[in-house]
């Protein structure tokens, strides 16, 4: 097949994944007047900022809150993580191998099942409708995931490194926290944007667990502005922009990054 012809096939495939995105930026800086325009209006040739007006009045305290959150599940993600991961590579504990197939299936639990079995456990411990238990929550997805990159990108690290180290007198979590975890920015890069993303996109457990709370998270108020304003859809569509920005900008400035820290493992010298 002609390079050209495959070139625009993917051009074309390209613009037709792209196209929801650009309908939602559309209908964003859309007027109420010009919504049930027949036929739609491509563009917003009378072009109005009133939905991101209203998402600056009334959403911030729900980004807010999210940006928490995602800040705090990718600390308790990392910290948790990256120990175990380096643990699982480089200690071989005794079991090692039953616990990475444990994470692995950690991983096929539907986020609904775990979100009953946390409703229980918040309800008895008083800790329901809390930013505190959101992190919990969304870090027992992010850190299985985390413990398997660890150790597939920390198998790879030389022995020779962590030996040179024991030499020099380093102990065990002298090794870890100034040799093997600086030379594992890759994978402490992924981890972290993986965690922060399911943290910032997460619905289930956020109207399960904080469905009533004061400080709710930014899938819920946009859940809610939907309820509330169903027939607003520019400021719909610009709370749903906004929420993109944050994931945007990170999956753009750690692509290099993820790229290294996903494939890290992968091929054997």
């Amino acid at each position: 097949m002609n390079s050209r012809v495959k070139t625009g096939i993917g051009v074309v495939l390209t613009a037709i994944m792209l196209f929801p995105v650009y309908w939602m930026v559309n209908v964003s800086f859309t007027k109420d007047t010009d919504m049930r325009h027949d036929p739609p209006l491509l563009f917003p040739l009378h072009g109005t900022l009133e939905g991101y007006r209203a998402v600056i009045d009334q959403q911030m305290p729900y980004l807010g809150t999210s940006l928490l959150v995602g800040l705090g599940t990718v600390i308790l993600t990392v910290a948790l993580s990256a120990p175990a991961g380096y643990s699982l590579a480089k200690l071989r504990p005794r079991g090692g191998g039953a616990l990475s197939f444990v994470l692995l299936m950690a991983q096929m639990i539907p986020g609904i099942i775990m979100a009953m079995g946390f409703y229980a456990i918040y309800l008895k411990l008083g800790v329901l409708n809390s930013a505190a238990g959101l992190v919990l929550a969304d870090s027992t997805i992010a850190v299985p995931f985390g413990v398997l990159i660890f150790t597939a990108f920390m198998s790879g690290i030389p022995s020779e490194l962590i030996n040179a180290a024991k030499i020099d007198g380093a102990g065990t979590f002298r090794t870890f926290r100034s040799v093997v975890l600086p030379v594992s920015r890759n994978a402490v890069v992924t981890v972290s944007l993986f965690a922060f993303l399911w943290a910032w996109s997460d619905f289930v457990f956020a109207t399960t667990l904080d469905g009533g709370g004061p400080r709710q998270p930014i899938t819920l108020g946009i859940y809610h502005y939907i309820g509330n304003n169903n027939q607003q859809w520019n400021a719909i569509m610009a709370t749903a922009v906004i929420a993109s920005i944050p994931a945007t900008l990170l999956l753009i400035l750690a692509q290099r990054y993820v790229a290294a820290g996903v494939t890290a493992g992968a091929v054997k010298d």
